[in-house]
Order: C-alpha cells, then sequence, then structure tokens
C-alpha cells in the first residue's frame, strides 16, 4: 500500500494550521507590545453582540493592542494588570447630546445671571461627572459663545479629566426661535449668537463656528419646550435655509444635528439631509419611514421628561415648559417605540445639562421600557454613536486599534441594563478615571499569571 496518501495528508494538516500559528504568534507579539493589561471576566463584543468570558486586554499608548482569552496569553514579567475579573466590562460609552456647560439647577430667568465664563467653568465639573458614570465621549450640541470649545480644548490639552468631546458651539436658529434667547423685553434688543436668517446668513454662520474650532453644527428646526414663546409642533427655519446649513456644513466635513419636536420641521430636516434629528418628540410614521430611507439617526432623550417634570417648578422651569413637556414626554417614549420597530438607527443621547450630568446612565432603562433589547441600547451609545459623530474607526469597541476607552460594572447589563447607572471602573485612552478598590495588580503580583 503506497504511503503517498499519508504523506499528502500529514502535508495537508501541517500547512493548514500555519495561518492559524501565524495568527496567534501575531497576537501574542501584540500582547507583548502592551504596557499594562485589564483582566476582564466577561467582555462585551459590541460590533456582534457576543459575551467573550476570561479575556485579556492589552493597552499601549491610549488604545488597545490586543484581545485574546488570558489562557492564550502570557503577560510579560513586571506588566502590570488590572484585574476585573469579577466585573462585566464594556467599551465606554457615549451621549451624542449633552450641554455640559448648562447646570441644571439655573433654569428661567435665573439663566440670564450666567455667562459664558462661569458657564465654561461649571463645565469642569460637568465633565468630571460625566466621565465618572462611563461616558468617556460626548457631542456637545450647543454652548453660549463657543464655551465647549474652550472646555473640549482643556480636556484634550490634559488639564482636568472629562469625556472626548465633538462641540457645536453656538447653535443655530432663526429670530425668535428655539435657538434665540426671548426672555428679556424689546429694549434690551438681545439676540444668540447663532441667530440667523436667510440661506447666506445661515451659510456665513456655518463658517464663524467653523473658523473658531467647531467640528459640528446644531441648528433648531422647531420650537422647543425649554424656550420661552416657542410651539414645540411649530416649524423653524425654511426648507431652503435647513439645506443651505446642511450643504455648507458637509462641504466643510462637518456632521449636522437638526433640532426637532414638530413633524413638519423633522421631515424638512431629513429631506435637507441632516445626519441626526434631535428630540423627534412628534414625529409620524411617514417621517419615520423617511428617516429610515434616508438613514438619518434619531437622537430620542426618553430620560429627562422625568427630571423636568419632577423637579421643574422646584427649580424654577418656567410653567410654560412644564406643559410643553407635559404634551410631548409621552408621546415621544411612544415615537422611540415605533422608531425602533421600524428600524430606525437610534443613537443614544439625553439632554444632560437639562438635568444634572452624570445620570445619563438612568437613560437606558428607560430605552428598554420603550421596546429596544438592553443590546441595543448598549450599541445605541457605543457603535451607531461613533458611527454618528464620524469616530467609527476610534470608538465604541474593544478592538486592536480603538482607543482604550473602558468601562466595568458589577453585572451583566444584558440581564439588568440598570447596571449601566453605577459604573464601576473608567478608562479613556488607557488612563485610568475610576478604579474599584483593590482591583489594581501590582507588577510583583503577576508572575506566572498566564
Amino acid at each position: 500500500m503506497s504511503r503517498l496518501p499519508v504523506v499528502v495528508t500529514t502535508l495537508f494538516l501541517l500547512f493548514s494550521a500555519l495561518p492559524a500559528c501565524a495568527e496567534s504568534d501575531r497576537a501574542q507579539g501584540d500582547a507583548e507590545a502592551a504596557e499594562h493589561f485589564i483582566h476582564a471576566g466577561h467582555m462585551l463584543d459590541t460590533a456582534t453582540g457576543s459575551v467573550l468570558d476570561d479575556q485579556l486586554i492589552g493597552i499601549a499608548n491610549g488604545r488597545v493592542v490586543s484581545v485574546a482569552p488570558r489562557g492564550d496569553s502570557r503577560v510579560p514579567e513586571g506588566v502590570r494588570v488590572i484585574d476585573l475579573a469579577d466585573h462585566f466590562v464594556l467599551p465606554g460609552l457615549t451621549d451624542a447630546h449633552v450641554h455640559l456647560t448648562s447646570d441644571a439647577t439655573i433654569q428661567g430667568h435665573t439663566r440670564l445671571g450666567r455667562g459664558s465664563h462661569r458657564a465654561a467653568l461649571f463645565g469642569v465639573r460637568a465633565a468630571r461627572d460625566t466621565l465618572a458614570a462611563g461616558f468617556t465621549t460626548v457631542r456637545n450640541v450647543g454652548a453660549p459663545n463657543f464655551a465647549d470649545l474652550a472646555l473640549r480644548d482643556a480636556i484634550e490639552a490634559g488639564d482636568f479629566p472629562g469625556p472626548r468631546m465633538r462641540v457645536a458651539g453656538k447653535s443655530l436658529g432663526m429670530t425668535g426661535g428655539h435657538c434665540d434667547n426671548n426672555l428679556l423685553p424689546p429694549e434690551f434688543g438681545h439676540r444668540s449668537g447663532g441667530v440667523a436668517d436667510g440661506p447666506w446668513a445661515v451659510r456665513e454662520q456655518v463658517r464663524k463656528n467653523l473658523k473658531y474650532g467647531a467640528d459640528t453644527i446644531k441648528f433648531c428646526a422647531t420650537g422647543g419646550v425649554m424656550s420661552k414663546g416657542t410651539a414645540t409642533g411649530a416649524r423653524q427655519y425654511t426648507l431652503e435655509e435647513m439645506q443651505a446649513i446642511v450643504e455648507e456644513a458637509h462641504a466643510l466635513g462637518m456632521r449636522v444635528a437638526a433640532h426637532a419636536h414638530g413633524d413638519a420641521g423633522i421631515e424638512l430636516a431629513i429631506r435637507a439631509g441632516v445626519d441626526s434629528v434631535e428630540h423627534a418628540s412628534l414625529i409620524s410614521p411617514a417621517s419615520i419611514a423617511l428617516a429610515r430611507e434616508y438613514g438619518t439617526a434619531l437622537v430620542m432623550d426618553v430620560y429627562v421628561s422625568d427630571y423636568i417634570l419632577g423637579m421643574g417648578e422646584e427649580i424654577g422651569i418656567l410653567e410654560e415648559s412644564l406643559e410643553k413637556e407635559r404634551e410631548v414626554g409621552q408621546t415621544q417614549r411612544d415615537n422611540l417605540r415605533r422608531a425602533h420597530e421600524a428600524g430606525v438607527r437610534i443613537v443614544f443621547g439625553s439632554d444632560a445639562g437639562v438635568y444634572p450630568h452624570g445620570q445619563n446612565g438612568k437613560q437606558f432603562e428607560r430605552m428598554v421600557d420603550a421596546g429596544m433589547t438592553p443590546l441595543e441600547t448598549i450599541q445605541a451609545a457605543t457603535i451607531h454613536a461613533a458611527e454618528l459623530l464620524d469616530w467609527a474607526e476610534d470608538i465604541g469597541r474593544i478592538a486592536p486599534g480603538f482607543h482604550a476607552d473602558i468601562i466595568a460594572v458589577s453585572g451583566n447589563p444584558l440581564e439588568d441594563v440598570t447596571k449601566l447607572e453605577s459604573v464601576a471602573f473608567v478608562m479613556k485612552g488607557g488612563v485610568e478615571h475610576k478604579v474599584p478598590d483593590a482591583k489594581k495588580l501590582s507588577p510583583a503580583n503577576n508572575k506566572n499569571r498566564h
């Protein structure tokens, strides 16, 4: 009997194993380059929805360099391991609708006494509280006098801790609209800095925002809950003005968010090509279908109603605003359910700043109440938010090449999403900002760990 078949089979098996061996060696090489590791008892892969147990995450230069089962990895002698073996580990969360320079306790006419410099300084605390809550990235959709740009730049310079930020600077709006300041009588002649009327004027304001460092444009397509003298359902800006904003912003490489409660403004904003509609409280079935057709993300802040109606009178929210919230709050939650069932892309955004910063995680439960699964809400705050912010290759996953933005909670949020309201561990860019007690391992304790 010829031995040739045996030899051929042996060679086939040998060469078939080479790619796997090469991949294993490459992964181990990446792990050996790590400056420190996280030992994750359970880790969520947000792209697939799968949970990986007993993982070792290698980190170097602020990014993830390796992810592999702990048994397949060797920790080099003297390299530190952060022990999260009894925790559930996820990528850092993203809130795509915040106002870090806004203090929720300063409402109504009291806001007239708060200048932009004080707002920026308040943002230092808000940024710290947001990061401690596990939100390592935010999109700040509007601030007075570019206070959010100063906040972003100071965080990036390392002056104090805070999340990564996309920033809109001054919100664009029509005269007397939601993005204007309507609290003063006419003799003061005051209007907000982003107010612009007409297609060429709004283009000019987009250019001004870019000039001073904004990377996002936010405009008001309808009235709003928290503004004086505006109806939530009423359209603001014409289609021609919205198209001019979107065309100019996109040409300059900026994403566009449209504040819109009423359906008339929502429809026009989607047709104008905005990247996201904020709030979308009174969206119709036709506009839900249009959002799906255009690929427009909906950022629906379904937790903030609890705070407005629960604390509003005590903190000085205008009665007009409370009445408007009573009209749109539950309808918005019902429409989130309809939009989700229709397959529209939902992105996590909470409107922090209208309620106290650091409570962002409370929105997850409200999204589940509206029909989303816990995994879908987490994906809304990770991979879907990353895509909207144009950071899909940098945040939202724990994978080689991504920023080492990593959080951990004490239980499984896929079973109980309220676990995300109490984050035990926060890392941003490889730097720990919140660590559970007795969870750091010294290099001496790493010996013989595999």
